[in-house]
Protein backbone atom coordinates (compact mmCIF):
# COMPACT_ATOMS: atom_id res chain seq x y z
CA UNK A 1 0.00 0.00 0.00
CA UNK A 2 1.16 3.43 -0.86
CA UNK A 3 0.62 4.40 2.64
CA UNK A 4 3.97 3.32 3.10
CA UNK A 5 5.51 7.33 2.82
CA UNK A 6 3.32 8.65 5.80
CA UNK A 7 6.03 8.55 7.93
CA UNK A 8 8.89 9.25 5.78
CA UNK A 9 10.97 12.12 5.42
CA UNK A 10 13.74 12.23 2.72
CA UNK A 11 16.40 14.86 3.11
CA UNK A 12 18.50 16.08 0.05
CA UNK A 13 20.55 19.08 -0.52
CA UNK A 14 18.33 21.60 -1.74
CA UNK A 15 14.79 19.88 -0.94
CA UNK A 16 13.52 17.59 1.68
CA UNK A 17 10.59 15.47 0.61
CA UNK A 18 7.53 15.09 3.41
CA UNK A 19 4.23 13.00 3.38
CA UNK A 20 1.31 15.77 2.96
CA UNK A 21 -0.47 16.37 6.04
CA UNK A 22 -3.65 18.46 6.78
CA UNK A 23 -1.17 21.23 8.22
CA UNK A 24 0.22 21.68 4.35
CA UNK A 25 -3.29 22.09 2.74
CA UNK A 26 -3.93 25.96 3.15
CA UNK A 27 -0.47 26.82 1.82
CA UNK A 28 -0.96 24.00 -1.10
CA UNK A 29 -4.61 25.29 -1.78
CA UNK A 30 -3.07 29.29 -2.42
CA UNK A 31 -0.67 27.79 -4.69
CA UNK A 32 -3.28 26.23 -6.59
CA UNK A 33 -5.66 29.54 -7.40
CA UNK A 34 -2.54 30.83 -9.61
CA UNK A 35 -4.29 30.73 -13.39
CA UNK A 36 -0.60 29.04 -14.37
CA UNK A 37 -0.24 26.73 -12.27
CA UNK A 38 -3.67 24.99 -13.29
CA UNK A 39 -2.37 25.63 -16.83
CA UNK A 40 0.59 23.83 -16.30
CA UNK A 41 -1.18 20.67 -13.90
CA UNK A 42 -3.80 20.41 -15.86
CA UNK A 43 -6.15 21.04 -12.94
CA UNK A 44 -9.13 22.52 -11.87
CA UNK A 45 -9.21 25.29 -8.62
CA UNK A 46 -10.89 23.39 -5.67
CA UNK A 47 -12.20 25.35 -2.40
CA UNK A 48 -10.35 24.89 0.64
CA UNK A 49 -12.95 22.04 1.81
CA UNK A 50 -12.40 20.63 -1.22
CA UNK A 51 -8.60 20.65 -0.81
CA UNK A 52 -8.89 18.89 2.59
CA UNK A 53 -10.67 15.89 1.12
CA UNK A 54 -8.51 15.58 -1.75
CA UNK A 55 -5.74 15.87 1.01
CA UNK A 56 -7.13 12.82 2.90
CA UNK A 57 -7.51 10.48 -0.52
CA UNK A 58 -3.64 11.00 -1.05
CA UNK A 59 -3.00 10.18 2.36
CA UNK A 60 -5.32 6.90 2.07
CA UNK A 61 -5.55 5.65 -1.77
CA UNK A 62 -3.01 2.71 -2.17
CA UNK A 63 -2.52 4.08 -6.06
CA UNK A 64 -0.67 7.14 -5.01
CA UNK A 65 2.13 8.53 -3.23
CA UNK A 66 2.96 12.09 -2.96
CA UNK A 67 5.49 14.41 -1.06
CA UNK A 68 6.04 17.85 -0.49
CA UNK A 69 8.60 19.74 -1.41
CA UNK A 70 10.31 21.63 1.13
CA UNK A 71 13.58 23.83 0.84
CA UNK A 72 16.23 21.67 2.93
CA UNK A 73 18.16 24.88 3.92
CA UNK A 74 15.10 26.94 5.36
CA UNK A 75 13.83 23.53 7.09
CA UNK A 76 16.97 22.02 8.81
CA UNK A 77 17.74 25.34 10.47
CA UNK A 78 14.23 24.17 12.50
CA UNK A 79 13.27 27.89 12.78
CA UNK A 80 10.19 27.57 9.99
CA UNK A 81 7.00 25.33 10.19
CA UNK A 82 6.48 23.01 6.92
CA UNK A 83 4.55 25.18 5.71
CA UNK A 84 6.83 28.46 5.44
CA UNK A 85 9.30 25.99 3.50
CA UNK A 86 7.22 24.29 1.23
CA UNK A 87 8.31 24.84 -2.52
CA UNK A 88 6.12 21.96 -4.48
CA UNK A 89 5.14 19.05 -4.43
CA UNK A 90 6.20 15.26 -6.32
CA UNK A 91 3.70 12.47 -6.67
CA UNK A 92 3.88 9.26 -8.13
CA UNK A 93 0.70 7.38 -9.11
CA UNK A 94 0.18 3.62 -9.90
CA UNK A 95 -1.83 4.29 -12.87
CA UNK A 96 -1.68 0.56 -14.68
CA UNK A 97 -3.30 -1.72 -12.00
CA UNK A 98 -2.00 -4.68 -14.88
CA UNK A 99 1.58 -3.40 -14.00
CA UNK A 100 2.57 -2.81 -10.33
CA UNK A 101 5.90 -1.57 -11.44
CA UNK A 102 5.14 1.01 -13.67
CA UNK A 103 4.96 4.80 -11.87
CA UNK A 104 3.75 8.22 -13.29
CA UNK A 105 5.78 10.90 -11.88
CA UNK A 106 5.04 14.26 -11.53
CA UNK A 107 6.69 17.35 -10.46
CA UNK A 108 5.61 21.23 -9.15
CA UNK A 109 7.67 23.38 -8.16
CA UNK A 110 4.98 26.20 -7.27
CA UNK A 111 7.21 28.80 -6.01
CA UNK A 112 8.48 30.61 -8.85
CA UNK A 113 11.81 32.46 -7.10
CA UNK A 114 12.28 28.39 -6.87
CA UNK A 115 12.40 27.45 -10.15
CA UNK A 116 15.58 26.53 -12.68
CA UNK A 117 17.46 26.05 -9.58
CA UNK A 118 18.03 22.32 -9.34
CA UNK A 119 15.00 21.78 -6.80
CA UNK A 120 12.61 20.17 -9.18
CA UNK A 121 15.46 18.02 -10.87
CA UNK A 122 16.80 17.27 -6.68
CA UNK A 123 13.46 16.05 -5.98
CA UNK A 124 12.28 14.45 -8.95
CA UNK A 125 15.41 11.99 -8.51
CA UNK A 126 14.84 11.31 -5.00
CA UNK A 127 11.10 10.40 -5.21
CA UNK A 128 12.33 7.94 -8.60
CA UNK A 129 15.19 6.47 -6.20
CA UNK A 130 12.20 6.24 -3.92
CA UNK A 131 10.02 4.55 -5.91
CA UNK A 132 12.77 1.77 -7.51
CA UNK A 133 14.08 1.24 -3.70
CA UNK A 134 10.82 0.82 -2.05
CA UNK A 135 8.15 0.79 -4.68
CA UNK A 136 9.14 -1.82 -6.60
CA UNK A 137 8.85 0.86 -9.58
CA UNK A 138 10.93 -0.60 -13.12
CA UNK A 139 9.46 1.64 -15.30
CA UNK A 140 8.81 5.45 -14.93
CA UNK A 141 6.19 7.70 -17.29
CA UNK A 142 5.72 11.45 -16.99
CA UNK A 143 3.25 13.43 -18.94
CA UNK A 144 3.82 17.37 -19.39
CA UNK A 145 2.21 19.87 -21.30
CA UNK A 146 3.26 20.65 -24.66
CA UNK A 147 4.43 23.89 -23.52
CA UNK A 148 6.11 23.25 -20.69
CA UNK A 149 9.45 22.88 -21.99
CA UNK A 150 11.72 23.43 -18.80
CA UNK A 151 9.77 20.43 -17.58
CA UNK A 152 10.04 18.37 -20.67
CA UNK A 153 13.88 19.64 -21.03
CA UNK A 154 14.48 18.04 -17.25
CA UNK A 155 13.01 14.81 -17.95
CA UNK A 156 15.12 14.09 -20.93
CA UNK A 157 18.08 15.27 -18.46
CA UNK A 158 17.01 12.38 -16.35
CA UNK A 159 17.63 10.14 -19.43
CA UNK A 160 14.05 10.02 -20.02
CA UNK A 161 12.53 9.68 -23.61
CA UNK A 162 9.64 11.57 -25.66
CA UNK A 163 7.39 8.30 -26.52
CA UNK A 164 3.60 9.97 -27.36
CA UNK A 165 2.20 12.90 -28.38
CA UNK A 166 -0.87 13.31 -27.53
CA UNK A 167 -2.70 16.52 -29.54
CA UNK A 168 -5.87 16.73 -28.20
CA UNK A 169 -4.84 17.10 -24.24
CA UNK A 170 -1.31 18.72 -25.94
CA UNK A 171 0.59 16.70 -23.65
CA UNK A 172 3.86 15.04 -24.42
CA UNK A 173 4.36 11.34 -22.52
CA UNK A 174 7.83 10.64 -21.72
CA UNK A 175 9.32 7.38 -20.61
CA UNK A 176 12.54 5.85 -18.92
CA UNK A 177 12.76 1.91 -18.59
CA UNK A 178 15.00 1.53 -15.33
CA UNK A 179 17.78 -0.88 -16.62
CA UNK A 180 20.50 -1.90 -14.15
CA UNK A 181 22.65 0.58 -15.60
CA UNK A 182 19.74 3.46 -15.06
CA UNK A 183 19.40 1.98 -11.60
CA UNK A 184 23.11 2.43 -10.68
CA UNK A 185 23.15 5.92 -11.97
CA UNK A 186 19.92 7.02 -10.11
CA UNK A 187 21.65 5.52 -6.79
CA UNK A 188 24.10 7.62 -8.00
CA UNK A 189 22.52 10.42 -7.86
CA UNK A 190 20.72 10.35 -4.50
CA UNK A 191 23.55 8.48 -2.78
CA UNK A 192 23.30 11.77 -0.21
CA UNK A 193 19.54 11.28 0.08
CA UNK A 194 18.37 10.25 4.18
CA UNK A 195 15.34 8.66 4.61
CA UNK A 196 14.23 9.34 7.79
CA UNK A 197 11.47 9.43 10.68
CA UNK A 198 8.66 12.31 10.27
CA UNK A 199 6.99 11.85 13.71
CA UNK A 200 10.89 11.61 14.96
CA UNK A 201 11.94 14.60 13.56
CA UNK A 202 8.99 17.25 13.99
CA UNK A 203 8.11 16.02 17.49
CA UNK A 204 11.21 17.42 19.65
CA UNK A 205 10.68 20.75 18.58
CA UNK A 206 6.75 20.65 19.37
CA UNK A 207 6.10 21.95 15.85
CA UNK A 208 3.10 19.48 16.05
CA UNK A 209 1.58 20.76 19.37
CA UNK A 210 1.94 24.49 18.59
Amino acid sequence: AMKINQNTVLQGKRVTLVPYTSAHVPRYHKWMQSEELQRLTASEPLSLEQEYEMQRSWRDDTDKCTFIVLDTERWSEQACADEDCMVGDVNLFLTDAEDPTLGEIEIMIAEPSYRGRGFGKEATLMMMSYGVRNLGITKFEAKIGQENEASICMFKKLHFKEVAVNSVFQEVTLRLDVSDQERQWLLEQTDHMEEKSYVELKLPAGVLET
